[in-house]
C-alpha cells in the first residue's frame, strides 16, 4: 500500500508542476501587452509629435494644413502622417526638444516611412545624434510627398513577476481535475487487461474445496452445489484470501493490502461492498458464512450451522 501511495503522491506532483508551469506560461503571455514601468505615457507622446509635425510643416512654408492625429501602432510606437516632404535635417532638433519639453527622456528610433507602400525611406537611433544634430543619411531626399513620422521608443525591461496566489490554487485545482479524469478514463482498462488469477496461488490445485463450494482461482469460477457463478478478479481474490484462512480473523488493512494492493485507488468501501456481493453468491451453502468482526474485519466461518 505504501508503494501505491507513493506511486499517486508522485503523479499527483508532477500534474501539479506541469499545471504550474501552464498557469506560469499564460500568466507572463497574457501581461506582455501592458506597458512596464517607465514606459513612455501616450498623451504626452502625442503631443510631443504634434509639435514636431508642426514645426516641420511651419519650416516647410505650410501653416494651415491640418496635422492629422497621432496613431499608436504597437505597444511603445507611434506614427503621424505627414502629406507634404519636410526638412529632414531639421527632424532631429525638432524632435529632440519636443520630447524634452515634455519630459520624455527614454531612447527610440525614428523612421520615415512611405504612406503608398510603407518603405521605411530614412531613420535614425537617438544615439545618432551628433553634437550639431546632424544625423546618417540626412542629405539623402525624400522622393515622396506623403510620409509617415515613425518614433518606437525602446521600452524598459519588465520585472518578472511572481505567479499570483490565485495562480497558483487554480495550478492545485487543475492538477487534481486531471489526476481525477486521468484515474475514471485508464482505472477500468488497467484493470480488464489484468490477467486471472494466477495458478500458483493454487499450488496446482484446479479447485479449492471449502465447505460444500469449490473455487476454481485460475479461471475465476465459483461452485456452490448445483449454482454456478464466474467472480471478477477482484472477488475471486477476495474468496481465495478467506478460503486460504478459514475461521481467521482478517483485518480490514490485512484485506486491503493483499486484495487491493495493485488497485488505483484505495477505498475503505470496497471492502464491504465485496464482502457483500460474495455473501450472496454464497447464500445456498449454509455450511459457509462471512461474519464481521466490529472494528477489526472479517472471518469466513466454515462449519455447520
Amino acid at each position: 500500500m505504501k508503494g501505491i501511495l507513493l506511486k499517486h503522491i508522485g503523479l499527483f506532483s508532477v500534474l501539479l508542476v506541469l499545471s504550474f508551469l501552464l498557469m506560469q506560461f499564460v500568466w507572463r503571455v497574457s501581461g506582455t501587452e501592458t506597458p512596464s514601468p517607465g514606459a513612455p505615457p501616450p498623451d504626452k507622446v502625442n503631443l510631443a509629435l504634434r509639435r514636431t509635425a508642426h514645426l516641420l510643416l511651419q519650416a516647410a512654408g505650410d501653416s494651415t494644413s491640418r496635422i492629422p492625429p497621432v496613431e499608436q501602432t504597437a505597444l511603445y510606437t507611434w506614427l503621424i502622417r505627414l502629406e507634404r516632404n519636410f526638412d529632414y535635417t531639421r527632424l532631429p532638433a525638432l524632435l529632440e526638444a519636443s520630447l524634452k519639453q515634455h519630459q520624455i527622456s527614454i531612447p527610440y528610433d525614428v523612421s520615415v516611412v512611405s504612406c503608398t507602400d510603407n518603405t521605411i525611406l530614412l531613420g535614425y537611433n537617438q544615439a545618432d545624434i551628433a553634437p550639431d544634430q546632424s544625423v546618417p543619411c540626412q542629405a539623402r531626399e525624400m522622393d515622396a510627398l506623403c510620409n509617415n513620422l515613425q518614433v518606437s521608443f525602446l521600452a524598459p525591461s519588465k520585472p518578472r513577476q511572481a505567479l499570483p496566489l490565485a495562480g497558483w490554487i487554480i495550478s492545485a485545482l487543475l492538477a487534481s481535475v486531471l489526476y481525477w479524469l486521468g484515474l475514471k478514463r485508464w482505472q477500468p482498462a488497467i484493470q480488464s487487461e489484468k490477467p486471472a488469477y494466477p495458478d500458483t496461488h493454487t499450488s496446482g490445485v484446479a479447485w479449492l474445496t471449502f465447505g460444500q463450494s469449490r473455487l476454481d482461482v485460475s479461471n475465476q469460477r465459483l461452485e456452490c452445489g448445483q449454482e454456478k457463478h464466474h467472480l471478477t478478479y477482484r472477488e475471486a481474490k477476495l474468496l481465495h484470501l478467506f478460503v486460504q484462512h478459514p475461521n481467521q480473523v482478517l483485518e480490514r488493512n490485512t484485506i486491503l493490502d493483499q486484495v487491493w494492493a495493485d488497485e488505483g485507488v484505495l477505498v475503505g468501501r470496497s471492502v464491504d461492498m465485496f464482502v457483500s456481493r460474495l455473501r450472496k453468491l454464497l447464500k445456498s451453502d449454509e455450511t459457509v458464512q462471512i461474519v464481521a468482526v466490529h472494528g477489526v474485519g472479517y472471518r469466513m466461518e466454515i462449519g455447520v450451522f
